[in-house]
């Protein structure tokens, strides 16, 4: 795997640019804290090969704070994360033929990624502007859309992975405005995972759009699948909302997490990238 562990101020790193806080993290998260000490099993974790590093980055359809479509800039973000595996939402044009913002001969070509085939739109990198990129050398499994209750098109996407021989389920997401749909919106995505008939550990992620600290849909999915304490990713100029939302099941644990603050993604896109580090609990 490529997790490395890092010395870890509490706040910033300023060479990699990360912003990182584990304030109310439930039991089975384990992270480092504000005094920048891991706990012993944090430790541990830091030397297994089962760790997994997961992303997700609401990345404003490749437009800039400085309104530049720029899809070469949102790879240069990625690429400084380096997860294993990424939750795009926005990833695709809301109009005409909902064309992919990163060409695919981009991604190809300059990235360690592909992206899940969703297939619903060949012109689309995802579905409702979801996507999931996974690195080349990883296996897919299976993978699906899941289709939720809304006002306004709204979906998930689902991917069932093999990383460096961990498997693993990843979902993404970008909810409603509305705090009622959202609520239904979890409610669907909760029982679309929980019905599944191969169980197998999961992170849920992306755009919740929920401005509430413990509240809505963050109450219904953590009774469910506790939140990793990331921090605020939004607005990328002055962050302060926390709409951007890790998620694992209790066989899982959050080793490390935070968001990403670089220059780049300051300007890449309105939200900023958070990621965390996953291994089996």
């Amino acid at each position: 795997m490529r997790i490395r562990a890092a010395p870890i101020n509490p706040f910033r790193t300023a060479a990699a640019g990360e912003l990182r806080g584990a304030e109310d993290l439930p039991p089975t998260v384990i992270a480092r804290n504000r005094c920048g000490h891991g706990t012993n099993s944090g430790d541990r974790a830091l030397a297994d090969d089962t760790m997994i590093k997961i992303a997700s980055y609401n990345m404003h359809k490749g437009v800039g704070l400085d309104r530049q479509r720029d899809p070469r800039r949102i790879l240069d973000v990625l690429s400084e994360i380096d997860a294993d595996v990424i939750a795009l939402q926005e990833c695709d044009r809301r109009y005409g033929a909902r064309a992919r913002v990163i060409p695919q001969h981009l991604l190809e070509e300059h990235s360690g990624w592909q992206a899940v085939p969703f297939g619903r739109n060949t012109a689309s990198m995802g579905w409702h502007g979801n996507a999931i990129l996974v690195r080349k050398t990883a296996q897919v499994i299976d993978h699906e859309t899941i289709h939720l209750p809304a006002l306004e098109p709204r979906g998930a996407v689902s991917a069932d992975l093999r990383i460096d021989g961990t498997p693993i389920r990843v979902v993404g997401m970008h909810l409603d405005l509305s705090g009622l749909w959202r609520r239904r919106q979890a409610h669907a995505i909760i029982a679309h995972v929980e019905s599944s008939t191969h169980a197998m550990p999961a992170v849920l992620m992306g755009d919740l759009n929920e401005w509430t600290p413990n509240g809505g849909c963050l109450r219904d999915f953590g009774n469910h699948y506790p939140s990793a304490a990331t921090g605020p990713s939004f607005h990328a100029r002055r962050p302060i909302g926390r709409l951007d939302r890790i998620m694992v099941s209790r066989d899982l644990r959050v080793v490390e997490c935070g968001v990403h603050c670089s220059a780049t993604a300051r300007r890449a896109s309105d939200h900023l990238p958070i990621w965390a580090v996953v291994e089996p609990a």
